[in-house]
């Protein structure tokens, strides 16, 4: 049943959106950069301080990890947090540097994951985003607005609860986890955001099919 259910919440969401094309991002260790920066602000300031950095000429991990903490601080000032996420995106440079990136891309899924998680302020959420955006590997993501729609259709769940859903209701299929993570933030943004909760389509969709299954 919940393996047709998320078929049925991808389909209704790429009918009212269409297809999209996400993470926005040049290289995989931008991809990386955009997963710190963020965490708990709007992605248009991370827009901003990705530019700000690419005009330093610090987006590869080499330089990032070079450069001076507080230079790094005013770069990324506008997605609060910047003393914290600054020392974090210099040290995941490091990390990036020593290891090299295709070393550690080239490592299966799970070990990846794994990895990433053991890096100081990388959770389940930025982990995944790294392992699917960056490195192309199936790991579906769960963020905020997943969890808020899920409940919204009644389906709650801890983050791996939730992920173990989707996996499981689709294939494991790289272009697919990213479309799908990408049509589910670009709808709850402009509903859930907005709370237009009487215009959702995800709401009237599964209303109604439990009214006529009752």
């Amino acid at each position: 049943m919940q393996n047709e259910l998320v078929s049925e919440i991808y389909e209704t969401l790429l009918g009212k959106i269409g297809h999209l094309q996400w993470w926005p991002a040049d290289t995989p260790f931008e991809v990386v950069v955009g997963t710190i920066l963020t965490q708990q602000t709007k992605w248009t300031n991370v827009e901003k301080a990705i530019e700000a950095l690419k005009m330093s000429d610090l987006i590869e991990p080499d330089k990032l990890a070079d450069a001076d903490v507080e230079h790094i601080e005013e770069l990324v000032r506008c997605c609060g947090f910047y003393r914290q996420k600054a020392r974090r995106l210099k040290d995941i440079a490091g990390f990036f540097a020593t290891k090299g990136m295709d070393n550690i891309f080239s490592l299966p899924t799970e070990e990846l994951r794994k990895l990433m998680l053991s890096l100081k302020g990388v959770g389940n959420e930025t982990a995944d985003s790294i392992v699917l955006y960056a490195a192309d590997k199936p790991k579906f993501v769960i963020d905020a607005y997943t969890t808020r729609i899920m409940k919204c259709i009644e389906i709650e769940g801890n983050y791996m609860q939730l992920q173990s859903i989707f996996e499981a209701g689709l294939p494991s299929d790289v272009p697919l986890y990213k479309e799908y993570h990408a049509l589910i933030v670009e709808y709850a943004k402009n509903y859930c955001g907005k709370k237009q909760c009487e215009d959702c389509a995800l709401m009237y969709r599964f209303r109604n099919k439990e009214v006529n299954n009752g």
